[in-house]
């Protein structure tokens, strides 16, 4: 284990910090609505599964409510809240409420989750193993280094008892047994698809699992339905009110939101009821 894995995340934090601030203060303008419906409204995402969710939404729902959803993509975790908080974007769909609380508390940000949409299932996947029974001693397990899911890929290997945790594990330093002596290598997110050659295991989320062609039938251990991790529509306290994210909202709840989730996911992606 290395002693510098903190550091390396709240240098992370840091830099996004300093972009945030750096950039303009000036919230987005709103783009006035017609008389036709209510506007637009400028939402970011990763790829997969959000902006495939967005994309849904704006194709078959958004028109029928006076919506125009413009999806921003982003190919990383840290840079989708830095642009909600200067006001790049009007909202964001790509993190759980634990994810935008750390971020919050690490850069003084107030963003807010307008509550959750769906299940992104996390797993763990091999090129080597079908099993985790098949794992040896010392086996080397990749985790994301990211405090939130590298805490969620403790839990999950502590609740089949193949290590233990403190009650709320964020870093390696929060391991307080591991018996088979695995070596836990705390990698870059979006990187880890591509880190299965060279690994035993690795934690996936399926936001990097689906589009590196890993599937729930390839996963050693995949994540419940009762998993707290649900991802969240973000926004600003300026804008929680605002009619376009009210309706943005709902439609991304709505029926038939939810029935595109399962059908195009099979399961994976869990919509929140």
């Amino acid at each position: 284990m290395k002693l510098n894995s903190r550091a390396r995340r709240l240098a992370g934090v840091t830099i996004a910090a300093s972009a945030m601030l750096g950039l303009s203060a000036c919230a987005a303008e709103t783009p006035p609505a017609d008389s036709s419906g209510l506007g637009t409204v400028n939402v970011g995402a990763l790829a997969t599964p959000a902006g495939d969710i967005l994309t849904f939404v704006q194709d078959n729902l958004a028109t029928d409510a006076g919506l125009d959803i413009v999806y921003k993509d982003f190919t990383d975790y840290n840079t989708p809240n830095v642009a909600l908080a200067d006001g790049s974007i009007d909202a964001n769909l790509f993190q759980n409420a634990e994810f935008l609380d750390t971020f919050n508390t690490a850069t003084g940000g107030n963003l807010v989750s307008l509550g959750s949409i769906y299940l992104p299932s996390a797993a763990f996947y091999s090129d080597k193993v079908t099993s985790l029974d098949d794992l040896k001693d010392g086996a080397r397990i990749a985790i994301p280094n990211d405090p939130t899911n590298e805490g969620r890929a403790l839990k999950m290997l502590a609740a089949e008892g193949l290590i233990e945790v403190t009650d709320s594990p964020t870093a390696l330093g929060d391991v307080t047994d591991n018996p088979r002596d695995f070596d836990l290598v705390e990698i870059e997110n979006a990187t880890l698809p591509q880190a299965l050659p060279d690994v035993d295991a690795a934690f996936v989320t399926i936001t990097f699992a689906l589009p590196a062609g890993l599937t729930g039938e390839q996963a050693i251990l995949i994540e419940g339905a009762d998993s707290p991790y649900f991802n969240v529509l973000a926004t600003t306290p300026e804008l929680q009110n605002d009619p376009r994210i009210v309706k943005l909202l709902e439609l991304l709840r709505s029926a038939d939101t939810q029935k595109y989730m399962t059908a195009t996911w099979g399961g994976l992606v869990i919509p929140f009821a």
